[in-house]
């Protein structure tokens, strides 16, 4: 039997069908894009907040009165289960402590300065971890996004026998998207590696947490910390009597004099002013990938030995470099900077491959002027979006509803792209991407 299916109904099918790629393509050029620019996440966070205190590291006893002070400032709050101390670093020479209800910049003595303000970088951040979703949904999504590049990675290689003996050949004209499809291969080539390191990174990060959770609840009955314990270390058991407060000074003493070598970049305090708290020290090791290796104190600052992040089992130092490798952390500023271009490429071929299929599908008769100016809003509006959200949260506070502000602003510049898809938004967005770049600067000098 035949089914009788209408012209129209098979173009809108059409239509919905190819909305559906747009839709996916527009997220995987959003994660490229936000994972661009989280490669200098600290250097934004040192952006967003000129006035805070810095310094190239920090004594012992002036962290010790800095927890001391903030753990002051915490009274009539919930009690905070974990108190964090960032350390300075060479990236983010700032003392940062951050507990679970405020967080405070303290000076090189240890006293409270200013309150955190970083709004815009934590909104970057997850975006790019997220996609702004709470919860489990949204590093999933990142996730299989993640393995869809991979997928992309690969079988454009496989279908372009050719690709590397071209690797450098490009045809000027740009007959049918001739020199557009070039641009695209050739990038792909040059950026391969690159490519393959971070989608599979990015993968493990997004759906390891969700492998994790199916691990505790099938083993663990569904303790996530007991699951993840085998690689990062357990938790101590909690006994919230009342305790003086933690040594904090001490271990961090002891590693200066026993670890000279590695450098600590945090100091955790789990369950503060209680008998069941504990110390963790995470210190990075010099030419390792890994973030850092753990090591555990007990309140009054004894050692009580190390994860093993450092040389333990094949697993455990996969999975604290998977991290590093993934946003560019462990070569300072010229990696970074590498990381950029490659990202900036990758985020190209993203574009590219999109604007070939489009083209692809306009020779072939498929003409649909409101998808064109759908990506164009895309390309162009999704940069926008995120400088105006910066320059809110420079004008606005940390306060501002950044994720709000962006989300909101991208739904409306693709309406207004589907509703009026002639003339294409093309150049009045670019033209306004370019004037809200020019005034990002203004905006955090006047600031």
């Amino acid at each position: 039997m035949t089914l009788a299916i209408s012209k129209d109904a098979v173009q809108r099918a059409l239509s919905g069908h190819a909305a559906i790629g747009l839709l996916a393509s527009a997220l995987l050029y959003l994660i490229c894009l936000t994972g661009t620019v989280v490669v200098f996440y600290q250097e934004w966070q040192r952006i967003e907040q000129l006035d805070a205190p810095e310094m190239a590291a920090i004594a012992p006893d002036a962290v010790q009165r800095g927890v001391a002070a903030v753990l002051r400032a915490e009274k009539g709050k919930p009690a905070t289960t974990h108190l964090y101390v960032h350390m300075p670093v060479d990236g983010l020479p700032r003392t940062t402590i951050t507990t679970d209800h405020q967080a405070f910049h303290i000076d090189a003595d240890g006293k409270i300065a200013v309150p955190e303000e970083n709004a815009w970088s934590e909104f970057l951040l997850g975006a790019h971890y997220a996609l702004n979703i709470p919860g489990l949904v949204g590093m999933t999504i990142v996730g299989i996004f993640g393995v869809m590049i991979l997928a992309l990675a690969l079988s454009g290689v496989v279908a372009h026998p050719r690709i590397f003996r071209d690797a450098f050949r490009f045809r000027a004209r740009d007959n049918h998207g001739v020199g557009l499809a070039d641009w695209h291969n050739r990038l792909s080539v040059w950026t391969l590696p690159f490519s393959l390191a971070i989608a599979l990174t990015g993968s493990m990060i997004g759906l390891g947490v969700v492998g994790t959770y199916g691990l505790a609840a099938v083993f663990y009955e569904n303790d996530i910390e007991a699951a993840y314990a085998p690689i990062f270390g357990a938790e101590h058991g909690a006994n919230a009597s009342p305790a003086p407060p933690a040594n904090v000074a001490a271990p961090l003493a002891w590693l200066a004099a026993q670890r000279p070598q590695v450098r600590p970049t945090y100091v955790i305090l789990h369950d503060p002013g209680t008998r069941g708290q504990h110390i963790q020290i995470v210190a990075e090791h010099p030419r390792r990938l890994i973030y850092g290796e753990t090591y555990e104190f007990g309140a009054d600052g004894t050692y009580h030995g190390k994860v093993g992040l450092s040389d333990g089992h094949l697993g455990q130092q996969l999975a604290a470099s998977t991290y590093n490798l993934h946003f560019g952390n462990y070569g300072g500023l010229p990696v970074k900077i590498i990381y950029f271009l490659l990202g900036l490429a990758l985020t190209i071929v993203v574009a590219t491959g999109t604007s070939i299929w489009l083209g692809k599908r306009e020779r072939r008769g498929a003409h649909d002027q409101r998808l064109r100016s759908l990506w164009d809003g895309v390309l162009w509006g999704v940069p926008l979006a995120l400088t105006l959200t910066f320059l809110a949260r420079l004008i606005a506070g940390n306060a501002a509803p950044l994720t709000a502000i962006f989300w909101l602003l991208c739904a409306l510049i693709l309406l207004i792209a589907a509703v009026r898809p002639q003339p294409r938004p093309k150049r009045l967005l670019q033209w306004l991407f370019g004037a809200s770049l020019l005034a990002s600067p203004v905006a955090v000098l006047l600031g």
